[in-house]
């Protein structure tokens, strides 16, 4: 009996640490691995272990869908291949044209963006390029290929493009005429097509020329008046238009404050002739 007690306290004393073992758990996440305690080193391992196989399941999970969507992919692409066969022998084109009438349109697309880049000076000036790229762009539309949808919209919208790429050419400088035939003065100069296109740019005009232009009210004929640049007014354009403006609008006040006062009484005269009496 006593060997069958030791045995047993023997026994005991191996399962109890067994035991403790398995209810340990795992340690703070915060805590060094080199300070971990053998129990606690072992439960961090488990844990990792554990998130490994879960991490692998759903790893494997992707790799079978992405194999899945590729064999998709492959598929539609082979699809949309042939439907766009099955189009271009509709308008009696290649695949080659296709790719050809592609190429051509990008160059004239990417020259279009180029030329959106210019201001309208240096536009006016290249005139010539914005009517040999509408020409070529026509050229393309005659083509079958550009009903295609993949161009259709692309060509309508470089066609805009183009149009608005168009400028007049504006002169430098202008020489003044009569205002019973041209009517000019700086308001209608600034006006003209091939000036500003835009009246209220007049000041421009007036503080290009203030050798010549003592009054913006008066011009002569014959004078040769120079044209700045188009654009936006200066500091100093739109300083002398208010100071225009301000002088005008005193000179009118003053003018209708004049109208509105009477004018002083004068003694009636008589300018009857006497005659002498009796006659």
């Amino acid at each position: 009996m006593k060997n069958l007690f030791l045995i047993a306290i023997f026994c005991g004393g191996l399962l109890v640490p067994a035991m403790a073992q398995d209810r340990v758990p795992p340690p703070p996440e915060s805590k060094p691995d080199k300070e971990l305690e053998c129990d606690e080193a072992d439960a961090r391992i488990l844990k990792y272990k554990e998130q490994n196989a879960t991490l692998q399941t759903k790893l494997d999970g992707l790799k079978s869908d992405i194999m899945k969507a590729e064999g998709d992919l492959t598929s539609a692409v082979g699809d949309l291949k042939k439907c766009n066969e099955d189009i271009y022998s509709m308008i009696g084109a290649t695949e080659a044209d296709v790719n050809s009438f592609r190429e051509r349109l990008g160059r004239i697309e990417g020259k279009v963006r180029e030329m959106q880049r210019l201001n309208d000076d240096q536009l006016a000036d290249r005139q010539a390029e914005v009517k040999a790229l509408e020409e070529e762009l026509n050229a393309l539309r005659r083509e079958r290929v550009a009903a295609l949808p993949e161009f259709y919209d692309r060509v309508i919208a470089l066609a805009r493009d183009i149009k608005g790429l168009y400028r007049e050419k504006k002169i430098k400088g202008y020489t003044v005429g009569t205002w019973a035939e041209n009517r000019d003065c700086l308001w209608n100069i600034s006006g003209r097509a091939e000036i500003y296109g835009d009246p209220f740019q007049w000041p421009k005009i007036w503080q290009a020329n203030t050798d010549q232009i003592k009054n913006p009210d008066v011009i002569q004929p014959g004078w040769v008046l120079t044209i700045p640049p188009a654009g936006p007014k200066t500091d100093e354009e739109m300083k002398a238009e208010r100071k225009y403006w301000r002088k005008k609008r005193a000179a009118a006040e003053a003018a209708a404050a004049a109208a509105t006062t009477p004018a002083p009484a004068t003694p009636a005269t008589n300018n009857a002739t006497k005659t002498e009496a009796g006659n």
